[in-house]
């Protein structure tokens, strides 16, 4: 953004390559920004003098799209995401499929079945189009209540298993050590009352809420907000028995 109203030429190297990224340059490009190799790891950016205004549809958020199928896998049943994009979701796509879910996907949807407990999954995070860190907690809660055991390594992010202790609450089975999750699949969680305390965790103890027994309360939601347009009201939309306590 900076490089496109700057004076000269700019070269970014290592860039990330999310579509997020991708979607932006194109945003840009159709007000006047002349923006070459996004989506690669290197991006060349000649400044302009000015930009105009444009129309422009934000792509697809693909961590929210990611939660939703992950909460239909963890509890069952069949949604269609409308407007997600498998295309950003390969590797959560590919791991919910080797776990036993349905995937179907079109040019603008992502449809979801699942029945029974699925197959624990063992991941790696890693950057774009790898496994997401923002994915990880999510997928971790499917796992607490899949069969078999599974391995979890944050690469991206420390700090990023802070939701551990609180899916631990709920009954889950797992050990950490370091950068490594293992965790071990339980027929069943039960309810309690947990602490959000960030962003994705808060939506991976809103999945596991939504399979425990009896009832959770998520507490600190101001986390989930930060990420999530009305979860509790697309989720309450598809079945789901849940409400936002003021």
């Amino acid at each position: 953004m900076a490089a496109a109203l700057a004076e000269g030429e700019t070269l970014l190297e290592n860039a990330a390559q999310e579509p997020e990224i991708t979607d932006l340059a194109e945003m840009l490009i159709a007000m006047g920004a002349k923006i070459e190799g996004h989506g690669t790891s290197r991006i060349h950016v000649q400044g302009v003098d000015r930009l105009r205004g444009c129309t422009h549809q934000v792509v697809a958020d693909r961590i929210e799209a990611g939660t939703f199928l992950c909460a239909v896998a963890a509890t069952g049943g069949d949604v269609i995401l409308r407007h997600a994009r498998a295309e950003h979701l390969d590797a959560v796509i590919d791991k919910l499929h080797d776990a036993g879910a349905e995937i179907e996907a079109g040019e603008d949807f992502i449809r979801v079945r699942a029945s029974g407990r699925l197959k624990a999954q063992s991941f790696r995070t890693t950057e774009y189009p790898g496994f997401p860190t923002d994915m990880q907690a999510q997928f971790m809660a499917l796992n607490c209540i899949a069969t078999g055991s599974s391995k979890v390594t944050e690469t991206i992010f420390e700090n990023r298993f802070m939701h551990v202790n609180e899916l631990v609450r709920l009954g889950a089975k797992i050990q950490t050590d370091g950068k490594v999750a293992v965790v071990e699949g339980i027929d069943k969680l039960s309810g309690a009352i947990v602490m959000a305390t960030d962003l994705r965790a808060s939506a991976s103890l809103v999945i596991a809420g939504l399979v425990a027994e009896g009832e959770t309360i998520v507490d600190r939601i101001y986390h989930l907000d930060r990420g999530y347009d009305q979860m509790e009201a697309k989720l309450r939309g598809i079945g789901a028995d849940i409400e936002r306590i003021k």
